[in-house]
């Protein structure tokens, strides 16, 4: 008889419930996240069980327990989910058995489990990107200090000249405190960048799709890896229109019976993607290719919403240089060994 699994995940323990193939709920227990609990409830169920979770905080060594071990995982995409089931009645052994429920029903909303390979470079994306922003902080919160006490200079704080600016400021001792404290923070962080920044530039070497996204205005390197990351398998997206919006970058629609309304964009999907476009997007639009582009809208929508509207351009151009790569790749015979 099939069986099917739902497992509501939390940081320290899980709920798991196996429901049969006629929906009758056979185990409903709550186990201590680890591969050895997991096993105890789950083991035994034959290879290729279809097994549903969302995707909650730490999901990942699930994902990675339940592939290894030949089950069927489905990640659920946990906003539409609970749109599909909501409860009065909301606990964990309820939200387990529905996950269950859903998955033996084919009404599951799904999300894409990237292969271990892209989670480790969306890790080093995001962790070299955090660590920019640290250091952002610290440079303005040194920025604030010296505008506190009246100071101001037009060339940098952070060259040779300028740090040496810094030091000669006459600042109260707790003033000074911090501008030190900020100063060690960024020279800590800038040794730590630079390996981080080899790491990744190796991994652009080795990925086409990096070398033909930068053709795009505005898209570097690490904008490129960022959008390789975040994408993924290119063909996911049936068109670029269903990319710019799992991006996040279409309107949201309102409708009922003649009357259509459409908002701001959804801001639903990958927000790192969202950023790197409309980070990409201010220098695409001052080249050729979109000037015109960017000013016909700006002058009607606003400068806000042109900007949106050319990193959905980049992204749609996006869209179709990764679909002509895959498609090369595929009509490409393997070599012989």
């Amino acid at each position: 008889m099939s069986v099917y699994v739902g497992i509501d995940v939390h940081r320290k323990r899980s709920q798991v419930a196996v429901v049969t193939g006629d929906g009758t709920v056979e185990l409903n227990k709550n186990v201590v996240n680890g591969s050895e609990p997991m096993l105890r409830l789950i083991g035994d169920l034959p290879a290729g069980t279809p097994v549903a979770f969302e995707a909650a905080f730490g999901w990942g060594w699930l994902a990675g327990l339940l592939e290894d071990y030949g089950f069927e995982p489905h990640m659920v995409h946990p906003l539409r989910c609970k749109a599909i089931a909501s409860a009065r009645l909301k606990n964990d052994k309820v939200d387990a058995a529905i996950l269950a429920q859903l998955l033996r029903a084919d009404l599951l909303p799904e999300a894409w489990i990237a292969p271990p390979k892209v989670r480790q470079l969306r890790a080093l994306l995001r962790h070299r990107a955090s660590l920019v922003r640290l250091g952002t902080q610290q440079r303005n919160r040194i920025h604030a200090v010296a505008a506190d006490h009246g100071y101001d200079r037009s060339a940098s704080y952070w060259t040779g000249p300028g740090r040496g600016w810094l030091a000669e400021l006459d600042l109260p001792p707790a003033s000074r405190e911090i501008v030190t404290d900020c100063l060690a923070v960024i020279d800590g962080l800038a040794p730590v960048i630079d390996r981080i920044d080899g790491e990744l530039h190796q991994h652009a070497r080795g990925d086409p799709r990096v070398t033909v996204l930068r053709t795009l205005p505005g898209v570097g390197e690490f904008t490129a890896l960022v959008m390789v990351a975040e994408i993924g398998d290119i063909t996911r997206f049936g068109s670029a229109r269903k990319l710019a919006s799992w991006a996040g970058l279409t309107p949201t629609v309102r409708g009922s019976d003649l009357k259509v309304r459409h908002g701001n964009i959804s801001k639903q999907g990958s927000a790192w993607l969202r950023w790197v476009m409309n980070q990409a997007a201010q220098t695409a639009k001052r080249s050729p290719d979109f000037a015109a582009t960017y000013s016909s809208i700006a002058r009607r929508r606003g400068k806000k919403i042109a900007t949106i509207a050319i990193s959905r351009k980049l992204l749609t151009r996006a869209w179709h240089l990764l679909s002509e790569i895959q498609a090369a790749e595929a009509s490409t015979p393997p070599r012989r060994p």
